[in-house]
């Protein structure tokens, strides 16, 4: 039997994991499902739950508390907060804000 001769099979990457069980990505596990995301905005009000920071503006964004990159489950609406854009950087970029979210966290 040459194989050289015989026509290759391409299948579909559905194809190829039909049937077995993948583990989530740390981006799948830190993707925002919409059932969260309206659970967190009718918790907030759509105002920032950043209140410490800001005087309470309107909140766009949602900000993980626990990072995608510590993750270990799919995001739930305890791993959020909504925010608004100047709190949401804080929150990522300062120190001061670091240290605020792992307060959050515990």
């Amino acid at each position: 039997m040459n194989l050289a001769n015989q026509p290759a099979r391409s299948y579909s990457k559905s194809q190829q994991t039909a049937g077995r069980r993948i583990k989530p990505t740390q981006k799948q596990m830190g993707d925002i499902s919409d059932k969260v995301r309206k659970e967190v905005k009718r918790r907030s009000g759509d105002v920032c739950e950043l209140r410490k920071r800001c005087d309470g503006s309107r909140a766009l964004e949602m900000a993980h508390i626990t990072g995608r990159k510590q993750i270990r489950h799919r995001t739930t609406a305890e791993d959020l907060r909504h925010a608004c854009v100047p709190c949401h950087r804080w929150l990522d970029e300062t120190v001061d804000g670091i240290r605020y979210r792992k307060t959050l966290n515990q």
